[in-house]
């Protein structure tokens, strides 16, 4: 029994490994990446705690205009202190006590005391106490719930921006890496050619067919390649915890890219990126510089409310559980405060004027970020064109290279063409699939920025 415990045991810890492993491991498109990126980046996580926090905001900021109750329970000891109030040198006053409500028996005692020669003693006091306040009228107030609610609108708009920023980043990262990694693979398939080669004249030049510096020249070139193979990888490695950064997920976890670069290429599509219309209110940073512009506005709105009164009012009541023998205070109290800003030395002028300024200041901002906006649009149309061509250029340029150099390999395997002729092809090969990378990767961030410039990322 003992021994089927252990290894069911074994099996279960087994198991286990293996799906903590393949909770350790994600497989994503594209799309995913991106929709990966949303749910767990900690930079979007902090921006949603930010939405979250100004809807809190709002709620306190209407709250302090709802009836508030605060209780307090209050000790006091006067250490039995005798108070003497003698006012028998006058004449006594003639109460009719026919007159009076048998509730007032307490304020006759103490009147009674009073003329009395006998000391009051002072008891201590134990009372609870129980006050409503609500706020009737405050410009401040109204201007103030407004503000919050604007404030929420701006941490919103900033969550978008912040999400259009982190699939920007996922995007050109996933697509730095297929670029990379397609170079990588081009120059490992280049290193295992030539190594042929190499090995090929190595064996001519032993048997005195060809000459030393053929395969010298040839040895030379290979190991260039194997330097640049493992700066490929050391540079693909780190846009790899570059991508799992952006992701939101750990250093070790593995990542492997469903996409090839050949869909991404094939998701290129000049006809929408070349749109000229361009709705500016669509695009989230003229968005952001609005809400701005509103939330100055309402600052203006609060100073200006300063010159105007503030009402509320307010009942209590007192319960009395221990009380000295000379209390006159009710249990019950009501009223209404109007507090009416009378004179503040140009205080609340000047901070008026502060406001209107910073208003200013924000529109002149608004109209800046229009000008920016037109402008990037223009610079951006202009860089996909040009990044489009260019594209189309390396692309033929690759097909033309590697048919050049296929020509002189088989030459060069025929006798007819020097070592210095393949390694100079070779060389030209590489650089013409080094800028064919390059220009799909400056075309699909381009189209990147441009989607992200019309808020269709």
């Amino acid at each position: 029994m003992k021994v089927i415990r252990n290894s069911l045991l074994m099996v279960l810890v087994l198991v286990s490994s293996y799906v903590f492993a393949q909770e350790q491991s994600y497989t994503l498109t594209l799309a995913q990446a991106r929709e990966y990126a949303l749910q767990h980046n900690k930079t979007l996580l902090n921006a949603r705690d930010k939405v979250t926090a100004s809807q809190e905001k709002i709620k306190e900021t209407v709250a302090q205009g709802l009836p508030q109750v605060e209780g307090s329970l209050d000790y006091m000891t006067y250490f039995n202190y005798e108070m003497a109030l003698d006012f028998t040198s006058g004449s006594q006053p003639v109460i009719d006590y026919t007159l009076l409500d048998a509730g007032d028996a307490e304020v006759l005692s103490a009147i009674g005391q009073m003329f009395s020669s006998e000391p009051i003693i002072m008891n201590d006091q134990l009372s609870g106490k129980v006050q409503l306040t609500q706020l009737i009228f405050s410009g401040q107030y109204i201007a103030g719930v407004q503000t919050a609610k604007i404030a929420r609108k701006l941490a919103d708009q900033s969550l978008v921006s912040t999400e259009l920023d982190v699939k920007e980043n996922v995007t050109n990262s996933y697509c730095l890496i297929l670029t990379s990694e397609k170079t990588l693979n081009i120059v490992n398939e280049n290193i295992k050619n030539l190594d042929a080669i190499l090995q090929h004249t190595t064996n001519l030049y032993n048997a005195g067919v060809a000459e030393l510096t053929d395969v010298d020249q040839l040895r030379i070139t290979v190991s260039q390649l194997k330097n640049t193979q493992k700066s490929l990888e050391r540079m693909n490695q780190l846009t790899y915890n570059m991508l799992k950064f952006q992701l939101g997920v750990a250093p070790d976890v593995e990542i492997t890219l469903a996409d090839s670069l050949e869909q991404i290429i094939g998701y290129i599509n000049p006809e929408s990126a070349l749109v000229p219309e361009f709705d500016i209110t669509n695009n989230i940073n003229y968005q952001l510089i609005e809400s701005q512009v509103l939330l100055t506005q309402k600052q203006v709105d609060i100073q200006s409310w300063a010159y105007a009164p503030t009402v509320a009012g307010f009942y209590s009541y007192t319960e009395k559980f221990i009380t000295t023998g000379f209390d006159m205070t009710p249990n019950h109290l009501a009223g209404v405060s109007v507090s009416v800003p009378i004179f503040s030395s140009g205080m609340r002028k000047s901070r008026v004027s502060q406001a209107k300024i910073d208003l200013n200041i924000a529109q002149r901002n608004q109209e800046m970020v229009k000008d920016q906006l037109e402008t990037q649009k223009s610079q951006l149309l202009f860089n996909y064109q040009n990044a489009l061509e260019n594209y189309n250029t390396q692309k033929e340029n690759v097909d033309i290279a590697g048919r050049v150099y296929q020509n002189i390999q088989n030459k060069f395997k025929q006798g007819m063409a020097s070592s210095l002729d393949l390694t100079q092809s070779n060389s030209n090969y590489l650089n013409a699939q080094n800028n064919y990378l390059t220009s799909v990767l400056t075309l699909l961030q381009a189209q990147t920025s441009l989607e992200k410039l019309y808020n269709r990322l």
